[in-house]
């Protein structure tokens, strides 16, 4: 059996808006972590297809399908800014300010590398098609064409999968910090890899 060939776009230069098939698998690849600010998929999708940023979103796609998504961040833009307008017009006022705080750290600081360094993060893959490829096809995309020298990420110890891809990819375990809170994230440390081209 021939291994499904997963074709690699940058998300801007796709003509047709495609923000919401990348919120699509997005919300797939993440549903747990985002169980807190609501359980109804289709909430979710419309509200981060508002916040995704095409400048630096990669898509992966099988037979034509968006089923795969990957973001090469930088300096001057990151892949999901959270806007707390929008988390209160889905979410409503109290939940919106709540979800905002909780989020707003991971999502909208400013990354304080320089403009060699790429940060990736996003990386999700639709549930039908884990296991083929579409995640290191993405990743094997951006390190040859995305124009950095330098990869950073950051991964949860409890996602030993992804641990064990980046591993493969060359990445290279540079740092752990505790999590607070860790009780209720479902997770201990988060691993910090970096990889050079």
């Amino acid at each position: 059996m021939h291994k499904p060939i997963v074709e690699v776009k940058r998300m801007k230069d796709i003509n047709t808006d495609v923000r919401r098939e990348v919120a699509q698998v997005f919300v797939s690849g993440y549903e747990k972590e985002l169980s807190f600010l609501s359980k109804d998929k289709e909430k979710l999708v419309s509200a981060f297809q508002q916040m995704i940023c095409p400048e630096v979103f990669y898509i992966g796609m099988l037979e034509s399908e968006i089923v795969g998504i990957l973001a090469c961040s930088n300096k001057k833009q990151r892949a999901i800014p959270i806007k707390q307008e929008v988390l209160k017009n889905h979410f409503g006022a109290w939940k919106g300010l709540v979800a905002y705080r909780f989020m707003k750290d991971e999502f909208n600081s400013q990354l304080l590398f320089g403009d060699e360094t790429g940060y990736i993060e996003c990386v999700a893959t639709m549930e039908k098609a884990r296991g083929k490829g579409v995640s290191t096809a993405l990743f094997n995309h951006v390190l040859v064409h995305a124009p950095h020298q330098h990869y950073m990420l950051e991964v949860v110890d409890t996602n030993v999968v992804a641990l064990n891809m980046y591993s493969k990819l060359g990445f290279i375990e540079t740092k752990r910090k505790k999590e607070r809170f860790s009780s209720l994230k479902g997770f201990k440390e988060r691993i910090y890899m970096e990889r050079y081209s």
